[in-house]
């Protein structure tokens, strides 16, 4: 696969646009570990290979355990996920699929009585946010590999 053209050449004012939805997730309620296991379930999900390495680095960089990483396609079956991290996990997919028009009752349910009205919205950001990164990177076949953890903190801010 060839690269087809460098976001982070010729896109910085796209970019920019998208470090701010970054940026203010940053300061959101939702802790970093639990929006970077949203990011890797959502780039498997869209088959992100930058976005995989990235997120699977950014993970394991604050103590992310392989095992959990593993199985996180299979999150419904394994037990090493909280509840918490659970209704993330169904909202995150919920959103990200949208077929039939909706996300289900039952999984708006599990997510509201997990998170605030508050977090609910910034989850929903976060998905979306990922699910934009994810586009953005598959479409121009941005290579996977060479993130460094931490690269864009500073471009983000």
């Amino acid at each position: 696969m060839e690269q087809r053209l460098s976001l982070f050449e010729k896109g910085h004012k796209a970019l920019k646009a998208m470090f701010g939805l970054g940026n203010y997730l940053s300061k959101c309620s939702i802790e970093k570990a639990l929006q970077d296991l949203i990011y890797f379930r959502v780039s498997q999900i869209n088959g992100c290979a930058y976005c995989l390495d990235m997120h699977s680095k950014d993970l394991r960089a604050m103590g992310e355990t392989e095992q959990r990483l593993y199985l996180l396609a299979a999150w419904r079956e394994a037990p090493l996920y909280t509840d918490r991290e659970r209704a993330a996990l169904a909202w995150a997919e919920a959103v990200t699929k949208i077929t039939g028009g909706d996300v289900p009752d039952e999984v708006y349910e599990q997510a509201s009585a997990e998170f605030s009205e508050e977090e609910l919205i910034d989850l929903t950001l976060a998905v979306i946010t990922i699910n934009s990164y994810n586009r953005l990177n598959i479409s121009f076949r941005t290579v996977a590999g060479g993130y460094k953890v931490g690269q864009f903190e500073a471009a983000a801010n």
